[in-house]
Order: C-alpha cells, then structure tokens, then sequence
C-alpha cells in the first residue's frame, strides 16, 4: 500500500504511481517538473508554498486548491482548465482517481477556522483509500473516515497533537497511519515514537519522515 509514497518533509507527501501526485509540497530539494497533479490542503505557506510549486510544476500540471487560492495560483502559470477548485464535503473525479474533500480545521484553536474551507482529501488508488487529513483537529467529519492508509498531523500547536491523532487514528481503524506535520515547524521525532508506541496493536505505524 506505500509502494512509491514518500514523505518528503514535514506534511509533504509524493505519490508516484501511474500519476505523479504531490501533496502540498514543501521544501522541495531540486527542480523535477514531473508532477501530473498537486493536490494543496490551504493557503498556509507551509502547505501552498509558490516556489515549491514551482519547482514540481510542468506544463501540464493539474492543481486542485481551496477556493480562496484561485487567484495567486493563476499567477503561478497553471492553465486556466487545470486549475481545480474545491469545497469540503464535495466529491471530485481527477482524471482517474477519485477524490473526496474532507473538512479540515480547528475545533480549540484559531489557526484553521471552520469558514476557511480548508480541506483534507480522501483519494482512491488501486482499491486503496488513502486520507490525507490536512491541518486539521479531531472533529466530527474526520471520526467517520474509512480508510486503508491516513497521513495524520501530530505536531500539536496548529493541528492534532500526537495524543489527539492517536484518538483518530484508533477510532477509524485504517490498516495504516502515518504521522505528519513535525519535525519542521512543529513537533519531533520524538512525537511520532508516542503516537506509533500508542495506537492499538491491529494498526500499523509506518514512519517515513526521515
């Protein structure tokens, strides 16, 4: 199920299946331009970050974004019939992959307001579904994800903590999780050993940040 995934750093995630898929890529090393499709969670220069775009954009890159980004990503260069929009609770088909927008925002903080319509996403690839939750807190819409593999925040701060993450992960019951959003910014190496040490023993923890 993680043949070809990689987390690059921090909540940068790249699939490279029979797409080229990114997820708010952040921090890229060099210039590869062999993106197929960017998939960014909000405008939060750690997750839409313009030279990382950049750097992974080619000429026919699709980018699927929050709605309140449809302005600076048309200055990036993207063709205006490759620029997707999106809204939470909203289901989405990208060429072949088909994609669901989960909400994702703060319930106990200001960072990430509900009204924002920030999303997580929800994609499916070769019968596995993976969620990939964004900057988001323990709610309501994310406790009823089913999913094979989750990417989770853990750093706490601006998102779930490594214990709240655990609280996620063990309810949803994905037969993966992978925790994100650390190392960087927020939250240690340190927090992804607690979060692996205590989800429940039937879910694997996988840790790519390196």
């Amino acid at each position: 199920m993680l043949e070809s995934i990689e987390v690059l750093c921090h909540a940068s995630i790249k699939f490279t299946k029979e797409k080229t898929i990114y997820f708010d890529p952040f921090k890229i090393a060099k210039e590869y331009h062999d993106a197929d499709i960017i998939f960014v969670t909000h405008s939060h220069y750690d997750h839409f970050s313009e030279k990382d775009i950049l750097k992974v954009k080619r000429q026919n890159t699709k980018i699927v974004i929050t709605q309140d980004l449809y302005e600076r990503t048309k200055k990036l260069g993207f063709q205006e019939k490759n620029i997707i929009k999106v809204i939470p609770n909203e289901t989405y088909q990208i060429d072949s992959i088909l994609v669901k927008t989960i909400p994702a925002y703060n319930t106990n903080k200001q960072f990430h307001p509900k009204e924002n319509n920030w999303v997580g996403y929800l994609i499916k690839f070769d019968d596995v579904i993976y969620y990939v939750a964004g900057d988001t807190d323990l709610t309501e819409e994310n406790k009823k994800i089913k999913c094979d593999v989750a990417f989770v925040p853990i750093g706490g701060t601006y998102t779930m903590t490594q214990e709240e993450a655990v609280k996620l992960v063990n309810r949803i019951k994905p037969k993966i999780a992978i925790p994100i959003h650390y190392g960087e910014i927020v939250g240690t190496k340190q927090d992804a050993k607690k979060f692996k040490e205590m989800l429940n023993s039937e879910i694997e923890c996988k840790i790519l940040i390196k």
